[in-house]
């Protein structure tokens, strides 16, 4: 079989085709022709997930800009707009001119496309288990089977052979190298994304379309990574003036975390757009007395006197419990003309 020949029978209309005979084969196996019916025999459980990602969502993307420092970026871009087509009601196939296709070509076609696809959704389910999480290299990434091209029958001869993916990860046709490299850059990086386990199919579709479409690479403006960088320092300067000044005192430090702080501020900053007025932080031990200081805005002053075991306040009673860790404070922050109350 000439591989222009593939080209014809997998298309979306085709993929359709397919998730409907398996739909048919679920209910009897006899209903559909036997070397179907053997194809679908070797299939794992989870194909009927892998068939409805060959016909794509059912939602269509909003028009959403992506916040921090990425003012005037569609998320939306690349995706190509898809005709939401029926699960039922397949276009007729007909064969290409001057030959017929057989069975056989059409299940290891199709053999294909959905042994690629079960390698890109383990990469959306395992990818963060090899993110490059350690800048230092202090412990070796153990590899994982489920994200080797070998695990799902794939040889180094076909590496470079065009599969039919229908437009997962915005490719219509791409090569199991290509395939690899790109889950590899979106879910591998030194960012791991883990979603999979969510319940809500709508977040998941959410949380995925926004990390596909950008490769996970956030593109920053100029301005943004100065207020990130702004941010760290501060967060930094913070923990260092506390350590040389309070020497061996217990304090929870967010030394290691410090990206939470812009993290924050960015949230903050993107739901005073959205409406939120006010803001209850359940804040852990762990970098609490830095939040107070660089998210709340909490003076220098009172947080160091309180520090050294001063109330806040002339009739406040701090019990043996009370220590640097439990401070707290309210405020009010205000974020391009919006008004939060955070406390």
């Amino acid at each position: 079989m000439k591989p222009q020949d593939l080209d014809t029978i997998l298309n979306e209309s085709n993929a359709t085709y397919i998730a409907e005979l398996y739909a048919r084969y679920t209910e009897s196996p006899t209903a559909v022709d036997q070397s179907w019916a053997e194809f679908f025999d070797g299939l794992q459980d989870d194909a009927s997930a892998l068939l409805a990602e060959m016909r794509g969502p059912s939602w269509q993307p909003r028009e959403t800009t992506v916040v921090g420092g990425m003012e005037g970026y569609d998320v939306s871009q690349g995706y190509a707009e898809r005709p939401v087509q029926a699960a039922y009601a397949p276009a007729a196939y007909s064969a290409p001119a001057g030959g017929s296709v057989n069975s056989d070509a059409i299940r290891a076609a199709a053999n294909d496309s959905i042994r690629a696809l079960m390698l890109i959704r383990s990469f959306r389910v395992r990818g963060h288990l090899e993110a490059n999480l350690d800048p230092l290299g202090l412990a070796p990434r153990e590899p994982h089977p489920e994200l080797d091209p070998k695990t799902y029958g794939f040889t180094e001869a076909d590496l470079d052979r065009p599969i039919f993916i229908a437009n997962v990860l915005g490719l219509e046709t791409a090569t199991i190298r290509q395939i690899v490299s790109m889950a590899r850059k979106t879910y591998c990086g030194s960012i791991g994304i883990e979603f999979m386990h969510i319940q809500e199919p709508e977040q998941k579709a959410w949380i995925q379309q926004r990390i596909e479409s950008i490769g996970n690479q956030t593109q920053f403006t100029a301005r943004g990574k100065e207020a990130i960088l702004d941010r760290l320092i501060a967060a930094e300067g913070f923990e260092n003036y506390l350590h040389t000044k309070y020497v061996g005192t217990k304090r929870f430090g967010i030394d290691g975390g410090e990206s939470l702080m812009p993290a924050m501020e960015q949230i903050l900053k993107r739901g005073s757009q959205l409406g939120i007025r006010e803001v209850v932080f359940g804040m852990p031990h762990r970098g609490r007395l830095n939040v107070l200081a660089n998210v709340m805005s909490k003076p220098f002053r009172a947080i160091f006197s309180e520090f050294m075991g001063n109330p806040s306040k002339p009739d406040d009673v701090m019990g043996s419990g009370d220590v640097k860790y439990h401070l707290g404070t309210s405020a009010d922050r205000e974020f391009d003309g919006n008004v939060v109350h955070l406390s």
